[in-house]
């Protein structure tokens, strides 16, 4: 059987990726499109058999891709896959809308329906001139979605939200299968502080950073934030002396903050949400937002704590008490989302629904 997957841009790291990683130990001779590829930003990728777009040819366009949303459905369009047998789409804007024959089958492993056009649009675009401005674009390309969603023989959707969301934007059934857990072979190198609370996202605005920020600034408890991105001076200034934000960490380094944190801290909605199986992985209790990939991941009152509002994160940390979770308990949770588990739930799937 001849695979190709297909995915909307290699130039970041992030829980995608991880899945690409996952696919190419199932399919290791599978070719990977994609719209634009950044070698320097992508290194994890050097692996995979790379074929891009006519994108790639326009200078910038690997690290400034956000610019050319309205040139992602020609570029997707104009791949070929008359001779692949299964094509998997990894994808949360535009690698669905490939076309493909009848002989071909192809599997949409959506992290999301576009968040910028339905479930995350007025996040994305603020202001009402902005949005008026922006009106023709966003139509255009809602229009393209639309169609561009038919195309998937089957869907497979990463968690029960975005579950919901692809029957509620695309009208389309889907199956579960959670993106796998990937935790490299090396030992932790612990940090000297014991005891915070930790927080591991990108600094942007729909994270809800700025809430916890908050929180942990009245009760002046301890907590790390790792991560980078565009509201970190923002998020600095906002934050007390008891709030610490690190970044360009070592994956020993960065499994260490998990092994010496009291708790993880969640503050968003999320498709899934890695970081949270990370933290239990660990044998670390998730205190998260009641909503999206955490219902599918906490186990409330065993694995960790949800909460529902600012007020409800305040009492929830005032109350904590990380001996009342069960380490073992944790870590039983975790492999629940292992490569183990991804591998024969993908490869059931695909038996089931071959040509």
């Amino acid at each position: 059987m001849k695979v190709a997957l297909v995915y909307d841009r290699v130039n970041k790291w992030g829980g995608a990726e991880r899945v690409l990683l996952s696919l190419n130990k199932i399919f290791p001779k599978a070719d990977l499109f994609t719209s634009v590829y950044n070698k320097e930003k992508a290194p994890w990728a050097k692996k995979f058999n790379i074929k891009t777009s006519f994108l790639q040819k326009i200078p910038g366009a690997s690290s400034r891709h956000e610019f050319l949303a309205t040139l992602m459905p020609i570029a997707f369009e104009g791949f070929n896959f008359e001779n692949y047998d299964l094509v998997i789409s990894v994808t949360s804007e535009s690698a669905k809308g490939i076309i493909t024959k009848p002989k071909t089958l192809h599997i949409c492993y959506c992290l999301t329906p576009t968040r910028y056009l339905w479930s995350g649009y007025n996040v994305y675009f603020k202001g009402r001139l902005f949005k008026l401005f922006s009106k023709p674009v966003v139509s255009y390309l809602r229009l393209w979605d639309k169609i561009a969603s038919q195309r998937p023989d089957y869907y497979i959707a990463i968690s029960n939200e975005v579950k919901k969301r692809i029957k509620n934007y695309y009208g389309q059934n889907s199956s579960v299968i959670f993106p796998p857990l990937s935790i490299s072979d090396v030992k932790p190198k612990l940090p000297a502080e014991q005891n915070y609370f930790l927080i591991i996202s990108r600094l942007v605005a729909y994270k809800r950073i700025d809430m916890a920020i908050s929180v942990f600034n009245k009760l002046k408890l301890p907590l790390k934030i790792i991560g980078t991105g565009w509201e970190e001076g923002k998020l600095k200034r906002k934050a007390g002396s008891n709030i610490e934000f690190i970044k360009n960490l070592s994956e020993e380094e960065l499994y260490g903050y998990y092994l010496n944190c009291r708790a993880f801290i969640f503050p968003t909605t999320e498709d899934f949400g890695l970081a949270m199986v990370e933290a239990q992985y660990f044998g670390k209790p998730v205190i998260a937002y009641k909503a999206g990939g955490a219902l599918d991941i906490v186990k409330e009152g065993k694995t960790g704590e949800f909460f529902g509002s600012e007020p409800e994160l305040e009492n929830v940390l005032e109350n904590f008490k990380a001996n009342r979770y069960n380490r073992e308990a944790c870590i039983e949770n975790s492999l629940r989302f292992s490569h183990k588990e991804f591998k024969k739930n993908l490869l059931d799937f695909i038996e089931r629904n071959k040509v």
